[in-house]
């Protein structure tokens, strides 16, 4: 962020047009009070008293900025066009915003007198000599005229504006939401800078009534994520315009904006009676202050460039067999997240969503490579436009030694269940495979063939050391039908004669990720991924995030690892124009828990129980009528099941 620096210097101003700091034009003091009768050309050449020496500059990347005197009031050039603010404007009649519109129009009202003469017109009559108002005249004849035109808006049907509002959330409940840079995955995650309370920026005045779009300057408030409360400058304590916005949206733009880009920068109606010297204040409260970068929406566009891009063929796991992945082929892609169809889909409504950093995601041949279970596409010919992923466009995964002391077929661990993900269970390695990926099976849940195994790298945070969830005081799901309650691990691998994966072999880095309880932020039902919700942090055990779905029963949480590319901060689904699912309300709630326990149960079985059921039931189904592949040893990936389980994404 830029500092603006001290207001010391003065300089002389040009004697034409200019725009000043806020996008106005300059040389209010020049106009004199003084009337005198000329006719429409011979007024339109009047010269203007020199621009006054005295005003403070502020010099910035090397522009120059003005501060105008603070009077109000706009006009149209008949020459060109241009709107800017009345008393800037040349000629006694301000009907110009230059010199050389001045000029140009005389030169043409000449041309035109000189025709009519030779086509034996009559002289055009001497225009009307307009007396210059004193301001507070002025300023009483603008406010007339915006409220004739405010009443005139009451008049009109007013449109309802249903549906989730961040700001309104936040306000009402006093919730705080995690920061943008705890989301390096996210646009601007790793370029946000130090933007905070304080900074300031040009945004639309929306306390105006004029016909054409003006800015002024806003100041930040509070931060949620991406959004923004705003106070326009002169506001001082009072709140009552205080507005929401997305900080990264294409209306907020840095101080001196305006200036370069040649728009007009007016004053909130509410406040333009506070201050006869609007030059004086701004200067005092801006000195020292500061904005956005100057490439700050350049670097927001480009943070929101992704490399995948329809057509693209993949391999990722099949939401309907957990055991195996398939050729998908990218749909479409918004904010990175990719919706991806499978190549057999005909109608194209067979479809799986993720991010494009997710570890459910690999380059076509990563399965034959490691070893994995792979159905074979019937598609024996790449489809028209369709290709293959450059490699180097997935997420890249820690290397690891395999050749020393390693995961060993057997070796008990603790894991998050795919397919539940609010529960860390008691799981086995069932195979080790190539690159570090290793096949966990949860114990009392397996199917006899395997066929309900999922991939978990060495390096993930979602697999733990034995004892893990004791020492955090987490609730360890033990196998189904164990029976000796309390579990205890020393018993249970005594029983079994199995051993502990050695805790050195598991992921220990722990970044400074910056989450805390209570933060907001939207984040993937890893349940349905086709689906953000409004969220919010309830634990936080070292780098695992426990996930709450505000408005939902905490059977429905879910871990996280800090580093998911499934969470994102407040304002993404507007920025990316995602949609999102706002909190179940409290009427939804009471309805679901009095009169429709069905309801509810099949709520359950939608996000748990059932899916794993179903899962589990087409497992007996897994061999029957499929083509299936195995190269170099059966194994599957973890994923987000039928509607997408899965949680960590590697670091």
């Amino acid at each position: 962020l830029r500092s603006f620096r001290s207001l010391s210097t003065m300089s002389l101003l040009p004697e034409r047009k200019s725009r000043d700091w806020f996008g106005m034009f300059d040389g209010y003091d020049s106009c004199s009070e003084d009337t005198s009768s000329s006719s429409s050309s011979e007024e339109s050449e009047e010269e203007v008293a020199p621009l006054p020496s005295s005003l403070p500059i502020i010099k910035n990347n090397g522009q120059v900025y003005t501060y105008p005197d603070g009077k109000s009031g706009m006009a149209t050039c008949e020459m060109c066009g241009m709107v800017g603010v009345r008393d800037a404007f040349y000629s006694k009649t301000k009907r110009f915003c230059s010199v050389s519109c001045s000029r140009s129009y005389s030169s043409n009202s000449k041309k035109a007198s000189i025709l009519a003469r030779l086509q034996g017109k009559p002289p055009t009559k001497k225009a009307k000599v307009l007396q210059k108002q004193p301001l507070v005249a002025k300023l009483a004849a603008y406010a007339q005229y915006q409220a004739t035109l405010q009443n005139q808006a009451k008049t009109k049907a007013a449109v309802s504006m249903e549906g989730f509002s961040w700001g309104n959330y936040i306000n009402s409940n006093s919730f705080i939401a995690a920061p943008v840079t705890c989301f390096k995955h996210a646009p601007m995650g790793t370029c946000w800078g130090d933007i905070s309370e304080n900074v300031r920026v040009e945004v639309p005045n929306t306390d105006c009534s004029l016909p054409t779009k003006v800015f002024w300057i806003a100041g930040i408030v509070k931060l949620a994520g991406y959004n923004a409360l705003l106070r326009y400058e002169g506001f001082e304590n009072d709140s009552g315009l205080d507005f929401w916005c997305n900080i990264c949206g294409s209306d907020i733009h840095p101080v001196g904006w305006c200036a370069a880009s040649g728009k007009p920068l007016v004053p909130p109606r509410t406040i333009q009676h506070k201050y006869t010297n609007w030059k004086a204040f701004l200067v005092k409260r801006l000195t020292g202050a500061k904005t956005l970068p100057p490439d700050f929406s350049q670097k927001v566009s480009e943070s929101m460039q992704y490399p995948f891009k329809p057509c693209m063929r993949v391999e990722v796991v099949d939401k309907r067999h957990l055991c195996r992945t398939r050729v998908a082929v990218v749909e479409s892609v918004i904010g990175g997240r990719l919706r991806l169809v499978y190549e057999e889909s005909e109608d194209r409504t067979d479809d799986f969503w993720c991010h494009m950093h997710s570890p459910l995601i690999h380059h076509i041949g990563w399965s034959r490579s490691i070893g994995h279970r792979f159905k074979r596409s019937d598609i024996t010919k790449k489809q028209d436009g369709h290709f293959d992923t450059p490699p180097h466009l997935f997420a890249k995964v820690k290397e690891v030694d395999q050749s020393g002391e390693w995961f060993k077929e057997g070796m008990k661990l603790e894991a998050i269940d795919p397919l539940n993900l609010s529960t860390i269970c008691v799981a086995t390695i069932r195979k080790v495979l190539a690159e570090g990926f290793l096949m966990i099976g949860i114990d009392g849940s397996e199917a006899a063939d395997g066929s309900d195994w999922f991939c978990y790298h060495a390096t993930s945070p979602s697999i733990f050391p034995v004892g893990f969830c004791e020492i955090n005081m987490i609730e360890l799901t033990p196998p189904r039908g164990y029976t000796k309650l309390p579990f205890k691990w020393f018993d249970y691998l005594r029983e079994t004669g199995s051993i502990a994966a050695p805790v050195k072999l598991f992921n220990k880095d722990v970044p400074n990720h910056g989450f805390r309880v209570g933060m907001k932020l939207e984040a993937v039902d890893l349940m349905e991924p086709r689906l953000i919700c409004v969220a919010t942090v309830t634990r936080i055990i070292h780098r695992l995030l426990r996930i709450h779905f505000d408005g939902w029963e905490e059977e429905y949480d879910q871990w996280v690892d800090c580093e998911s590319p499934d969470l994102y901060p407040v304002g993404w689904c507007q920025l990316t124009g995602y949609q999102l699912q706002p909190p179940a309300s409290q009427s939804s709630r009471e309805s679901q828990s009095a009169s429709s326990k069905q309801k509810k149960k099949a709520k359950s079985q939608q996000y748990k129980g059932h899916k794993k059921m179903t899962t589990l039931q087409l497992k007996e189904e897994l061999l029957d009528g499929e083509d299936y592949n195995f190269l170099q040893g059966a194994s599957d990936q973890e994923s987000n099941g039928s509607a997408n389980f899965y949680i960590k994404q590697e670091p």
